[in-house]
C-alpha cells in the first residue's frame, strides 16, 4: 500500500465520527429524494389536496410577516434587507412541516420519472402537479380572503401587505416568467440540500434560500398568488388578470427552473450510476 493509500487505525467511535464528517455522495442524496418523489406519486389525491391547501395557507404567512416587518421598520435603505426574513417563515412552516408544496414537486417527483420515463409515470406526475398546484392556490385563495378582511390585522400592518402585494403585482408577464427561473431553481436546490442537513442546519438552508428568493423580488408562484389574491379581493385587480399575467408566468418559470435546469443538472451527476 503507498503511503497516500495507508490509513490511521481507528476505533469503532472514531470510524462513527468520520462517517458523521464525510460528504453525503451525490447518488445518496438523489436515491433519498427518488424515493421521496416515488412516495408523493403513490399517495391518494385526498391526502395530496389536503397537505397542498394546508401549504398555500401556511404559505400565505410568509405574505403576511413581509408586509409586517415592511409596515413596522423604518424608512430606510437596509429596511427591505430585514423585511425579507419575514417571508422566510411560511417556507418555514411549509418544509418542516412536511405540507405539500408545488415549486417543491418541480423536483422530487421528476427524478423517479427521469429514471422511469413511461406513460403511467408521467400520468402519476400530472395528477400529483394538478392537485397540489390547485391545492395552493386555494390555500392562498383562503388565507388571502382572510387577510382582507376587516379587522384581521391593523390599518397600518395591512397598508404594509397591500404594498408588498403592490409592489409585486407592477411586474409584467414577461418579468414574473424571468424572475421565476432562479426563484424554481433556489427552490429545487434547497430540496436537493435538505437530505444533507439536520436540526439548526435545516433551518438555516431555509431561511438563506428563501431570504435570497426575497430580497432579489424573485417571482414564487404560491406565495406569489397569494398577493395577486389580496389584491383582487380589495377589487384592485381582476382575477383574470391576477391569473393570466402572474400567476401562470410565474409557474412557468418556476417549472423551467426547478425541473428543467435543477432536476437535469442534478439527474445529469448520476445518470451513469443509475
Amino acid at each position: 500500500m503507498s503511503e497516500a493509500e495507508e490509513e490511521i487505525e481507528l476505533n469503532s467511535r472514531e470510524q462513527e465520527q468520520v462517517e458523521e464528517h464525510s460528504a453525503v455522495p451525490t447518488g445518496v442524496v438523489y436515491e433519498a429524494i427518488r424515493r421521496a418523489g416515488l412516495h408523493e406519486l403513490e399517495r391518494s389525491a385526498s391526502g395530496l389536496w389536503w397537505s397542498g391547501v394546508a401549504a398555500g395557507i401556511a404559505l400565505s404567512v410568509s405574505v403576511l410577516a413581509e408586509g409586517v416587518l415592511h409596515a413596522r421598520l423604518p424608512d430606510t435603505s437596509w429596511s427591505p434587507l430585514v423585511a425579507a426574513f419575514g417571508y422566510s417563515i411560511g417556507f418555514l412552516i411549509v418544509v418542516q412541516a412536511r405540507m405539500q408544496l408545488f415549486t417543491e414537486n418541480t423536483i422530487t417527483p421528476i427524478l423517479p420519472v427521469f429514471l422511469n420515463p413511461s406513460l403511467t409515470m408521467i400520468g402519476c406526475l400530472l395528477r400529483l402537479w394538478a392537485v397540489v398546484l390547485v391545492a395552493n392556490l386555494v390555500g392562498c385563495a383562503v388565507a388571502a380572503g382572510a387577510m382582507s378582511s376587516s379587522g384581521f390585522m391593523p390599518d397600518d400592518l395591512a397598508a404594509g401587505v397591500m404594498e408588498i402585494a403592490r409592489g409585486y403585482a407592477e411586474l409584467t408577464p414577461g418579468q414574473q416568467f424571468l424572475r421565476g427561473i432562479p426563484a424554481g431553481f433556489l427552490i429545487a436546490a434547497l430540496v436537493w440540500i435538505m437530505p444533507r442537513q439536520d436540526g439548526s442546519g435545516e433551518i438555516l438552508v431555509i431561511v438563506v434560500l428563501t431570504w435570497t428568493i426575497a430580497v432579489a423580488e424573485m417571482s414564487h408562484v404560491i406565495a406569489g398568488s397569494t398577493k395577486l389574491f389580496l389584491l383582487a379581493f380589495e377589487g384592485e385587480l381582476p382575477i383574470a388578470e391576477a391569473l393570466l399575467n402572474g400567476t401562470l408566468p410565474a409557474l412557468a418559470g418556476n417549472v423551467i427552473g426547478g425541473t428543467v435546469i435543477f432536476s437535469a443538472l442534478a439527474y445529469a451527476q448520476v445518470r451513469e450510476r443509475v
